[in-house]
């Protein structure tokens, strides 16, 4: 049998982009392939799969380059990057899209909104659409309209078959379903090379941005406010807060409504009215102005980065709140926060075991951030979120798996809670050779003789 030939772009160490090709956004766990395959259409990664797999080389896939222990790259092996794959076709007649698996949230929005369309997804313009989906995804959109998998209809995946090879397959509610079933929310990697996506679409136009900013003396109030209002209140309204360390000294809610500001105004007297807010605005906008808001450039340059994660189903008491106050006093740096996001609504509407994606009931997910300059700060920033996450762990559930942390020992009750055991069984039946595999990714269930 003839050999397979690498296709596509094709970058290799000594080449003038390669540094360009292999960094992440997370600088803090660099990583040397040997080879990276950029594809350009399905063939190119068929060929890549195959590649692999007759050269007994190790591998990972990548898309938006966000993942943040940098699964998606490994040294000595190939890298299989479908960016290039970015194509966008938009159906208005049943009001869909099928997006190749390279598209980033920029690109994303900017096509859907020139047909007054999008989708719930996440907020950095530089994040790949596909592991997004795949993780779950969560954004600004998240109560009103569900997870952006939530809205997933088809997805086309590249899988190992037989005989070292590679096959394209497709999987929806009837065709693959188990397949189907676990890409909702059983993160990226796992089972195959997803190439493309198809969503429902939902049509948008003007929304309400608004902003309510206290300082450090107002911590406890304004978080307890937030924590109180932001999952229950009007379900159009999705909103985040970020408690910023005390050297910056401020805490951020932020927000999106689906619906007019004078109404937004009425919804939002409960946080307007907790402790001396020293700003508030309210603006009415086209919904794309309000995706450039929410997309942070510092999120999409690369850094030195720590993040974890967990899911808070029940509102922190006190001590909690004091706790997390107590760490921001002991930021490693400036740029160290804690950062949350409302969730229920939509998300809360479909049972736990529908998709893969499990904490259906949390309230609020909750993210530990850092970022540095130089290496030798690392271990303390490192230290300081794994810390947090410690201390907190009383008073939350899990982590999302698209907030990936290595120092979790229990990652796989961490990610997908009572779904573990079916994504196993997915994984055995789609991948029985375990041909995808990284430091956490979903091991098959080995078969006795």
């Amino acid at each position: 049998m003839k050999k397979v030939k690498l296709t596509g772009r094709i970058v290799s160490p000594g080449d003038p982009d390669y540094d360009e090709a292999r960094t992440n956004n997370n600088l803090s766990l660099p990583k040397f392939p040997s080879k990276i395959v950029f594809c350009q259409r399905t063939k190119d990664v068929i060929n890549a799969l195959r590649w692999v797999r007759e050269n007994n080389e190790e591998f990972r896939i990548r898309s938006g380059r966000h993942n943040y222990e940098n699964y998606s790259l490994v040294n000595n092996g190939l890298i299989i990057d479908v960016s290039e794959m970015n194509n966008i076709t938009v159906n208005l007649e049943d009001g869909t899209a099928r997006i190749e698996a390279g598209a980033n949230l920029g690109k994303v929005y900017r096509t859907l909104w020139e047909h007054g369309m999008t989708i719930p997804a996440g907020t950095e313009s530089s994040v790949g659409i596909v592991g997004l989906t795949l993780g779950g995804g969560i954004g600004m959109l998240s109560r009103p309209f569900g997870l952006t998998c939530d809205q997933l209809i088809e997805i086309e995946m590249v899988r190992a078959s037989e005989h070292l090879g590679a096959e394209l397959i497709q999987a929806n509610r009837q065709a693959n379903s188990d397949l189907f079933w676990a890409s909702c929310g059983g993160g990226g990697g796992n089972f195959g090379i997803v190439t493309a996506l198809t969503f429902k679409l939902q049509p948008i136009s003007d929304v309400t941005l608004f902003a309510i900013v206290w300082e450090w003396d107002d911590f406890e109030i304004a978080f307890d406010a937030w924590q109180k209002w932001a999952p229950f209140t009007d379900e159009r309204i999705t909103s985040q807060i970020e408690l910023k360390s005390q050297e910056v000294g401020e805490i951020v809610v932020q927000g999106l409504f689906v619906g007019a500001a004078s109404e937004l105004k009425k919804l939002l007297r409960p946080l307007r009215k907790s402790g001396s807010p020293t700003e508030v605005w309210i603006k009415e906008v086209p919904y794309i102005k309000a995706v450039r808001f929410f997309d942070v450039a510092s999120g999409n340059q690369p850094a030195f980065r720590k993040r974890s994660g967990s899911f808070i189903e029940k509102p922190f008491p006190h001590v909690a709140i004091s706790k997390m106050k107590q760490f921001l006093a002991d930021a490693p740096n400036r740029n160290a926060s804690i950062w949350q996001q409302s969730l229920r609504g939509a998300v809360g509407q479909i049972a736990s075991s529908r998709t893969a994606y499990y904490y259906r009931n949390a309230l609020i997910a909750q993210e530990y951030i850092t970022s540095w300059e130089n290496h030798e700060d690392e271990k303390e920033n490192v230290q300081w979120v794994e810390d947090i996450r410690r201390t907190l762990s009383p008073f939350t559930m899990g982590d999302y798996v698209n907030f990936p942390d290595q120092s979790i020992q229990d990652w796989p009750t961490a990610y997908y809670g009572r779904n573990f055991r079916r994504l196993r069984e997915v994984k055995t039946k789609y991948d029985p050779y375990n041909v995808f595999t990284f430091p956490q990714s979903i091991p098959t269930i080995k078969k006795w003789m």
